[in-house]
């Protein structure tokens, strides 16, 4: 292994622990203005003095701003380390960061705080390596979690080098792995619009949006094949209809998570949706389109470099969940994910990292950084 990368994942992985407890503390659910201000503020802390610290506009309205931190060098590439600081967890859920045994449990630890923390710390080794690089970028944002709108920063980083991803990292085998192929990510709402009734006393002159949308959530369902050509999932994940126990529901809605190699196979189950059950009427819409992200035959030159600079393999893995990733994955052909720490549970109660993941990871990231960043 490079000594610089041994030297410097060691110093990473003693100050990660309690880097990762103070990002953990703040609560911040994606759209809550003051939790996403305050991670912003931790995360300035721990950043390097010598990077340029700027907050630009979020992709999503009403959400605090996102986080740009640059370090210039006087090499001739330039990389950007991505990252988001929202949980899925409410507030009154939330869980500050506590030792259990070898985990680090906490809400939001792996998904993806504890990556955040290694890319900060990433910056701050680089810093003192300005002639490694042109520029390394971070881009921290508040939305990942439950954005629909389009995504707003590929053209503010055109021209890069690569795009370096902190979500969690996972074990090829044996041997550390990164994610160089994801599947796109869909969202699909379906708006009924019935007619209401008395339930009891005149049932049949109802228009019931609940049965309409349960049948809209079948067909969805249906269409559910991971072993298929597409390795397409079909999840119906939300329901709401109906506001009394004895009134035919009028109106309702309901959501449902989709995930494939690519877009095409989700647009068609959106295109199986019926318009009308029962008389009452269907507006499905595909309200979340993220583009998968295929990179396993331009990030192989990378990742031999970098395990040649580790002195062990770094291998090349697949995921199903979605990423900021891929919305660089089309204009940036070197995009890799996985850099940040190993653990579990994303998205539960139990959320954890694993401490001893801590200083295996962080070597990765180093030696992936290094590699993108070679001539």
């Amino acid at each position: 292994m490079e000594a610089w990368i041994e030297q410097c994942a060691a110093d990473i992985a003693r100050r990660a622990p309690r880097e990762l407890e103070a990002l953990v503390a703040v609560s911040s659910p994606s759209g809550d203005v003051h939790g996403d201000e305050e991670c912003a503020s931790v995360c300035a802390v721990l950043l390097p003095d010598e990077a340029e610290i700027e907050r630009v506009p979020c992709s999503s309205p009403g959400h605090a701003q996102d986080l740009v931190a640059r370090l210039q060098g006087t090499g001739s590439r330039r990389v950007l380390l991505l990252g988001h600081v929202d949980t899925v967890v409410a507030h009154a859920q939330h869980r500050p960061l506590a030792r259990d045994g070898e985990q680090l449990v906490g809400s939001g630890a792996v998904d993806m705080k504890g990556g955040v923390v290694l890319a900060i710390a990433a910056m701050r080794a680089f810093a003192g390596r300005p002639a490694d690089y042109a520029e390394v970028s971070l881009l921290l944002v508040c939305d990942e979690e439950w954005r629909t709108a389009p995504f707003a920063h590929v053209e503010r980083f055109a021209g890069i080098d690569a795009c370096l991803c902190f979500e969690a990292g996972e074990l090829a085998g044996a041997a550390e792995g990164v994610v160089v192929r994801r599947k796109a990510a869909g969202t699909i709402q379906v708006t009924a619009h019935g007619r209401t009734a008395h339930s009891g006393s005149a049932p049949d002159r109802g228009r019931n949006a609940l049965l309409a949308l349960a049948a809209a959530a079948q067909a969805v369902a249906a269409a559910h094949d991971p072993a298929g050509p597409a390795r397409l999932t079909a999840v119906p994940t939300v329901i709401r209809s109906g506001d009394a126990f004895n009134v035919v529901p009028g109106t309702g809605e309901l959501f449902c998570d989709l995930r494939a190699d690519d877009l095409k196979a989700i647009e068609a189950v959106l295109a199986a949706i019926p318009d009308a059950v029962g008389g009452a009427r269907l507006e499905p819409e595909l309200i979340r389109r993220w583009p998968g992200m295929h990179s396993e035959a331009t990030t192989a030159p990378v990742l031999e470099r970098a395990t040649a600079l580790l002195g062990r393999p770094v291998m090349p893995a697949a995921r199903g969940g979605a990423s900021d990733a891929s919305h660089f994955a089309d204009t940036v052909p070197v995009t890799v994910d996985g850099l940040g720490p190993r653990g579990g549970k994303a998205h539960n109660p139990e959320e954890f990292v694993l401490e001893a993941s801590l200083r295996p990871r962080a070597e990765v990231a180093l030696a992936v950084i290094s590699a993108a960043l070679a001539p």
